[in-house]
């Protein structure tokens, strides 16, 4: 006869051999599923697509070439190794005095290694201080080994960086004791339920893994974001032009026009009511257009950079001047759309167009000579290979988001690796990270363009770049311009913006830098009172760190500095405007091009 307690403990294996067993069936149809997509796509035309070989041969070649460093940095980690395995073999002894020794080289933790035991358990504190040691002191010799060319280093160290990432002991199920722990309180609940994800996660992507960052259900373009009131008053195949509502009596007689980023979709201007820089600017009296761009597919396979600029830009001003009958606008433009902004003024500049009386860029590169980790991505062959992968003229989205993934692997890969699939936790609802999850494709033709001619070849700031058939360079923009980098940007580098900036040697430059980055430092309204912003009007520093040290910082946001230089560009007040009384209303903003969503066709 067996006792209440043996009882508990047979049920409680049985629920843990059921589990197991689930993890084991789901795990086949994981696989089947994987491999059913790799057949698919028949095999790869390219075994190296991101054509990382050239680097390795080159960091090869340095540590060929330089023995002596090679070996001493060696003998630098035996000799660290050896001061960790003395102070753990003391740890495991019981020595309560003992401590983790001061190791120069150390990768920083981060947020990987927050739970108690990784400083607790011996063991477990012994493999987290190992890896740091090994993957600080591997991403410190391939930074400082030798002389290599900067492109082919910042390659290798780049994908060095995210291998290292990748053999973080927090990634294995084995070697984390919070997936351990869980996993033993839960009887493996926790991986049936991580592993239905995956599977969840890779039917979504047609085959490829499309980790979910953020409670996909909890959020609705046009219900929770993407809310402030207005009227899609045109609409052509590449682009719906949305008027908001006015919230004042009064507005300022000249409108502004917003190019966002075709990457991604506007509507991180307009996030929630909280965050939105659009519903901002109407309350402080400006008529605001946003370009809400199409999520292309095989219909926008034909279209170009200059076709963006006609059908997509100058459409957009010519409609926006004709709905407010006013004969110039205000232009703000953000990111890529930053870019083809930028192109576009130089154009009117170079063929005296006044349609647009002052320009603002937000993080826009236009000098790409040190354009940022995006730059690993770009070269000859890498341009070639995602040719080959636009066979219908386009580039789907979700290899734009596995490249931007790749850029903070830790955070935006394997933090929800392990808290999904192996923790079994929904991710946690976030209006930014859904945002940064609804991905957009892009046009072949726009992509290699902007790839080749911009990141490869620099083609704009070196006076190369042709639109319409005109010759332009950033020497042409004329007028008023306001430019906004932020400083922890790795999309668009502060010192890389500075330089474009610079290089308006006709045009009156207000340059201002945010704190944060490439989308806090942007979408930072004043009521947060967060971080703040440099100014300094003289642009005669050859580098943004000289311009930084002679620059005046203010707390919190830099909008209302932008509210008052654009006011004092915008004309007198008039009656708020009602949108569409002219054009006419096709749709309630957001309209439907915004709602497209690429994993859901």
């Amino acid at each position: 006869m067996t006792s209440d307690t043996d009882q508990t403990l047979l049920g409680q294996s049985a629920e843990t051999a059921a589990n197991m067993t689930e993890v084991m069936d789901i795990s086949h149809k994981i696989w089947k599923r994987f491999i059913e997509a790799q057949a698919g796509e028949g095999m790869p035309r390219n075994a190296d697509p991101l054509n990382t070989m050239p680097a390795w041969i080159a960091l090869a070649r340095a540590m060929y070439e330089n023995p002596k460093y090679v070996a001493d940095a060696t003998l630098d980690l035996w000799a660290d190794q050896a001061a960790l395995w003395q102070a753990a073999t003391l740890k495991w002894l019981g020595a309560k005095d003992a401590e983790t020794p001061d190791l120069p080289r150390r990768a920083d933790p981060g947020k990987r290694f927050q739970h108690k035991e990784w400083s607790e358990n011996a063991l477990f504190d012994y493999l987290k201080e190992n890896y740091l040691l090994t993957a600080g002191w591997i991403n410190h010799t391939v930074h400082n080994l030798g002389d290599m060319d900067p492109r082919e280093r910042r390659k290798a160290e780049f994908y060095t960086r995210n291998f290292v990432e990748a053999m973080n002991p927090a990634n294995f199920f084995a070697l984390n004791p919070e997936v351990l722990e869980a996993t033993a309180e839960e009887k493996g609940a926790n991986l049936v339920r991580g592993l239905k994800m995956m599977l969840a996660d890779l039917e979504r992507g047609k085959g490829q893994l499309l980790i979910r960052q953020t409670d996909m259900d909890a959020f609705e373009v046009g219900r929770d974001m993407a809310i402030s009131p207005g009227k899609v008053v045109f609409r052509n195949d590449l682009l719906e032009l949305i008027q908001y509502t006015p919230t004042t009596e009064k507005v300022h007689a000249r409108p502004l026009l917003i190019i966002p980023p075709w990457i991604n979709k506007y509507y991180v201007l307009d996030l929630n009511e909280k965050k939105s820089m659009v519903k901002w600017l109407v309350a402080q009296g400006h008529t605001v257009f946003m370009i809400s761009w199409v999520n292309p597919d095989e219909r926008q396979r034909d279209e170009t950079w200059d076709s963006y600029i006609t059908k997509g830009a100058i459409t957009a001003i010519d409609k926006a001047l004709e709905e407010t009958g006013q004969t110039s606008l205000n232009l703000a433009s953000y990111c890529i759309g930053g870019t083809l902004a930028g192109t576009l003024m130089a154009y009117f500049g170079k063929t005296g167009d006044k349609r647009v009386s002052s320009a603002t860029f937000f993080t826009a590169q236009l000098d790409f000579a040190d354009a940022g980790e995006l730059q690993v991505f770009v070269d000859d062959q890498t341009i070639r290979a995602v040719g080959e992968e636009m066979e219908k003229g386009y580039l789907p989205a979700n290899k734009m988001a596995q490249a931007f993934n790749m850029l903070r692997s830790n955070d935006l890969i394997w933090s929800y690796v392990v808290n999904n699939y192996m923790l079994g936790k929904d991710p946690f609802p976030f209006d930014l990270l859904y945002w940064n999850a609804d991905s957009t494709a892009m046009p072949a033709k726009v992509h290699h363009f902007y790839l080749d001619h911009f990141y490869d070849d620099n083609d704009f700031a070196s006076g190369r770049t042709r639109v319409l058939g005109t010759p332009v360079t950033l020497a042409d923009i004329k007028g008023p311009v306001y430019h906004v980098a932020t400083r922890e940007d790795h999309i668009a580098p502060a010192a890389s913006v500075y330089r474009g900036a610079r290089l308006m040697t006709k045009a009156k430059v207000r340059f201002v830098l945010s704190g944060s980055g490439h989308i806090a430092g942007v979408v930072n309204p004043p009521a947060a009172q967060k971080y703040q912003y440099w100014t300094n009007e003289d642009m005669s520093h050859a580098d943004i760190a000289e311009w930084m040290a002679a620059a005046e910082e203010t707390p919190g946001s830099w909008w209302p500095d932008w509210d008052k230089w654009l006011a004092a560009r915008s004309g007198r007040k008039v009656n708020a405007r009602e949108p569409g009384k002219t054009l006419g209303a096709l749709a309630d903003a957001p309209g439907e091009y915004v709602r497209v969503r690429f994993d859901k066709r």
